[in-house]
């Protein structure tokens, strides 16, 4: 039986990581946790992006004891919003938030992928959890436990198998959890710069005709980028040769930093939204971009992957203190019902926002700037908009209040 009582997580990225080291805390050793992903072969992690994590997931890293270890993270002071077309000599700040939702404590830090993922799994490591570097390539499920058969041959025998496999989850096509949602024919371009002056710890969004343009702030003179276009012209943008990419950056870059250089190749990632139809299945939950993708228009992608890990945790840690087995269905249905409204919620937020924005439409120009405006003149209004985007809005898990289990 002590071998059925092991939860086996999929996938050895942001969410399956913490999600782990969660487990570990609120369960103890007895019961085993594995993640089972190829790419925990890969040491250090090589993965060049950069992520806003907003205060509530930073909150969750630090009680997991993994904050500290995060070198070069880089506060967002305060951010300011434009809205112009490409052509427009100057782009006027329509409306500016400062960047605290406590005193001292910044609402969102931005983080290299590399650093935030090799800084888990040397916790998870310490922590003795299972790492093996092999996929998940089977499962069976049944009323009392899972049957898990992984890559290299090994059989696991658990109560709880976790999708965190992303947005491509076999383990969630396996399931037949079908998704809804829709192609943006939008893709977003990342690139990180270095530039002659100080960002001063400022987030850029520049609202522009083909969708946004982010400039958010790195340690150092660097800031990391999305970009978003139609996917044939973000096609042609990273097929640019150094010298005529430099020129379509600083066309919408601009000046202010300063001269700006391009530190890698720009890549494309096509942008859409979906959510599963269901969260869970019989001994199976889903987390992060295995049930849900959004635009990346509020930052909020990741963000949301560890709110999921935050109230899975927190869940099956209650059930197991209370003698429940935490892979059973009405445990994962608290999930769901947990999890579900909010993704919803911010799927057709972030819809939404790409609308309003990304079009070429004086009428609708003419609306967003009135709101961004007012808002900007309703210091009430503005405060919730960041408690909202920091995450401590709603039923709040413990971890992201900074809260062991």
């Amino acid at each position: 039986m002590a071998a059925q009582r092991s939860i086996v997580i999929c996938g050895g990225a942001f969410a399956g990581l913490a999600l782990a080291l969660a487990l570990r805390q609120g369960l103890g050793p007895d019961i085993p946790v594995i993640v089972a992903d190829p790419a925990l072969a890969t040491r250090p992690s090589r993965d060049p992006r950069a992520t806003a994590i907003v205060a509530a997931c930073r909150r969750l890293f630090e009680a997991l004891g993994v904050w500290d270890q995060v070198s070069d993270s880089q506060a967002i002071l305060d951010m300011v919003v434009t809205d112009s077309k490409l052509e427009d000599a100057t782009r006027p700040v329509f409306l500016t938030f400062a960047g605290e939702v406590e005193p001292g404590e910044p609402f969102a830090h931005m983080v290299e992928n590399r650093r935030l993922i090799d800084a888990l799994v040397a916790r998870a490591e310490a922590e003795g959890i299972d790492l093996r570097a092999a996929a998940v390539s089977s499962y069976d499920s049944r009323p009392d436990g899972v049957t898990v058969t992984l890559a290299d041959g090994n059989v696991v025998e658990a109560s709880l198998l976790v999708a965190a496999d992303g947005a491509r989850s076999k383990l969630r096509e396996r399931a037949g959890i079908a998704t809804h949602g829709w192609d943006y024919d939008q893709s977003g371009i990342v690139v990180t710069v270095r530039h002659e002056r100080d960002h001063h710890g400022r987030a850029e969004e520049h609202f522009l005709p083909a969708g946004p343009f982010a400039i958010l702030p790195l340690s150092g003179k660097r800031s990391s980028l999305v970009w978003t276009e139609s996917r044939t012209e973000a096609a042609r943008v990273t097929a640019l040769g150094e010298s005529e990419f430099h020129d379509e950056l600083e066309r919408r870059f601009g000046l202010h930093l300063g001269e700006i250089k391009a530190l890698d190749k720009p890549r494309a990632f096509p942008l859409g939204y979906f959510v599963a139809r269901s969260f869970v299945a019989e001994r199976l939950a889903l987390i992060g971009d295995a049930a849900h993708v959004i635009h990346p228009i509020a930052g909020q992608g990741l963000n949301m992957g560890l709110k999921d890990v935050a109230a899975l945790a927190e869940v099956v840690v209650d059930a197991a203190r209370l003698g429940i087995d935490p892979g059973q269905a009405d445990v994962l249905e608290r999930y769901q019902r947990w999890r579900r409204f909010d993704t919803m919620a911010m799927g057709l937020a972030t819809n939404s926002l790409n609308f309003l924005f990304s079009n070429e439409s004086t009428l609708l120009r003419t609306v967003r700037d009135i709101g961004l405006g007012l808002v900007d003149r309703a210091p009430p209004l503005k405060n919730l908009f960041i408690k909202q985007a920091a995450g401590l809005s709603g039923e709040v898990p413990r971890l992201l209040k900074g809260e062991a289990l």
